[in-house]
C-alpha cells in the first residue's frame, strides 16, 4: 500500500520498517526478562539476509502487483529452502513431491502467453528477496529461542540500515501514512510476525516450512483485491487454487503399510 502509491520512497521504507521493528523487540524482550545469552540467538550472518530481503523487496514492490510479487517471491523461496533440505538429508514422501509440484505448477501460470508479464526489473529484484529470505528461514531452523534470535536479527540488520542511511543523499520521501504504513509493518508484522515464524520452524523440516509459504502468495493476492481493488484474473485464481491445493496435499502424511 505504501510502495505502490508512492506514499514513501523503497529506502525509507526499509529504514522505518527494521528500525521500528528492532525497536518493538527490544521493549518485548525486556518486559519478558529473556536476556539469556545462554546458546546461539541470532548471528550477523542471518542479519544480513534479513537486511538484503526487506532492502530487495521494498524496491521490488515499486513495479509489482502485489500477487504477482509475492508469487515471485515465494517461488525462490521454495527453490531455496527445498534445495538446502535436500543438501541436509531431508527425504521427501511422494505426497510432500506431487503437492510441492502442483504449488509450482500454479506458480508458473504466471509465465504463460497471456498471463500479465511482471516488470523486470522488479522480478529480479524480488528473486534476489526471496533467496534472502529462504536462506533467512533455514537458519532460523537451528534457532532454540525465537524471540532472542529475531530480536538480535533485527538489532544486527540496523546496523546495515545506518549504512544505507548514509548513502542516501537527499532521495528520501515520505508522507505520515507512508511512515505509519512501514512502522506498523516493521514493528507487527514483521518483528512479531518473524518471531512466530521461527517459533513454527522448530517444528518444520525445511521442505514443509517452504511449502506451508507457498500459502503466503494467495494472502498477498486477497489481500490485494480486498485493500488496494487490485483486479483478480481467471489465471491469477487458478494459479491460488492449484498452490492451496498442492500445499494440502502436500501436508497430508502419507499412511505407512500396516
Amino acid at each position: 500500500m505504501a510502495l505502490r502509491d508512492g506514499e514513501i520512497d523503497p529506502a525509507s521504507f526499509t529504514i522505518l520498517r527494521l528500525g521500528s521493528g528492532a525497536l518493538v523487540l527490544l521493549v518485548i524482550r525486556r518486559l519478558a526478562n529473556r536476556t539469556s545469552t545462554t546458546g546461539r540467538h541470532g548471528s550477523w550472518l542471518s542479519a544480513l539476509c534479513l537486511f538484503v530481503y526487506a532492502l530487495s523487496f521494498s524496491y521490488a514492490y515499486v513495479s509489482l502487483s502485489t500477487g504477482v510479487g509475492a508469487l515471485i517471491l515465494f517461488g525462490f523461496v521454495q527453490a531455496t529452502m527445498i534445495t538446502s533440505g535436500l543438501l541436509s538429508g531431508d527425504r521427501p514422501v511422494i505426497s510432500e513431491w506431487v503437492g510441492w509440484l502442483i504449488a509450482i505448477a500454479g506458480i508458473a501460470m504466471l509465465l504463460l502467453p497471456g498471463a500479465d508479464k511482471p516488470d523486470l526489473s522488479g522480478a529480479l529484484m524480488m528473486a534476489v528477496s526471496g533467496i534472502a529470505w529462504g536462506l533467512y528461514s533455514v537458519r532460523g531452523r537451528t534457532e532454540s529461542n525465537a524471540l532472542g534470535a529475531t530480536t538480535t536479527n533485527f538489532t544486527f540488520a540496523f546496523v546495515f540500515v545506518l549504512v544505507l542511511l548514509l548513502l542516501e543523499t537527499g532521495s528520501t520521501e515520505f508522507s505520515r501514512q507512508g511512515a505509519v504504513l512501514a512502522i506498523t509493518s516493521g514493528a507487527i508484522t514483521s518483528g512479531l510476525g518473524y518471531v512466530l515464524w521461527y517459533r513454527a520452524l522448530e517444528y518444520l523440516t525445511a521442505i514443509r516450512a517452504a511449502l506451508v509459504q507457498l500459502s503466503v502468495p494467495v494472502i498477498a493476492t486477497l489481500g490485494g483485491i480486498f485493500l488496494l481493488a487490485e483486479p483478480l484474473s481467471l489465471q491469477m485464481f487458478v494459479s491460488s487454487a492449484m498452490v492451496l491445493g498442492g500445499i494440502g496435499l502436500a501436508l497430508v502424511k502419507s499412511r505407512k503399510p500396516e
